[in-house]
Order: C-alpha cells, then structure tokens, then sequence
C-alpha cells in the first residue's frame, strides 16, 4: 500500500524559508514522478515542481530560483526546500507520486498522479 505522508508546513513572515518532507513508502516503482503541488482558498490545485527517477527537475515559473525539489532515495523522502517565501505562496501544500515516469519542461496534470498525501499548511504572512 503506498503511504505519502507530508511534514514541514508552518507560518513564517515573507522572506523565510520552510522545508516540506513527503515520507513516501510501499512505491516501488523503478520509473516514476514525483510531485509537488499547491491550493490557496478559492483556486485550483497548481503544480509546483515534479521530480523523476532521472532526478531531472522542473518548476512553474512563480517559483523558480525560490523552490528546490529533491528526493532522498535511502530513506524514500521527497523534499521541498522553499526560500524567499512570498504571501502568495501561502496555500495547502500535497506531494503526489506517479508510477509513469515524466520527461520534459512542462509539469503533468494533477489527473496524471495516484496517489497523494493529506497536505501540509504553508502561511506566509507580510
């Protein structure tokens, strides 16, 4: 049964930093995507970064420069170092895995990924 359970989201003032952890178990795939992404009140689910079993990275724009998403293959945790933090960054923040690998410099579809943790909250006050 693959678990995605998410840690690491907290208040901070605009130009902090947080870091998210996802602990990812029972996902074995060999190829695969994993992803991070966000909801604010009111608005639609976004992606913010996607991660392959390549480590090759991609990022929507808004975040680029600020964000680092990586993956700690030993002990199956996926991270989102988030730096510079903006208000507008201030959503629920879900890591999601796919076991389709993902190429390319475009970020897949919520749809595109099966499984998902429950969130962590990230507020980012001015």
């Amino acid at each position: 049964q693959v678990q995605l359970v998410e840690s690491g989201g907290g208040s901070v003032q605009a130009g902090g930093s947080l870091r998210l952890s996802c602990a990812v178990s029972g996902f074995t795939y060999r190829g695969y995507c994993l992803g991070w992404f966000r909801q604010a009140p009111g608005k639609e689910r976004e992606g913010v970064a996607k991660i392959n079993h390549e480590r090759a990275t991609f990022y929507v724009d808004s975040v680029k420069g600020r964000f680092t998403i990586s993956k700690d293959n030993a002990q199956n945790i996926l991270y989102l170092q988030m730096n510079s933090l903006k208000p507008e960054d201030t959503a629920m923040y879900y890591c999601a895995a796919s076991g389709a690998a993902c190429f390319g410099t475009y970020l897949r579809p919520s749809t595109d990924y099966a499984y998902w943790g429950q969130g962590t909250q990230v507020t980012v006050s001015s």
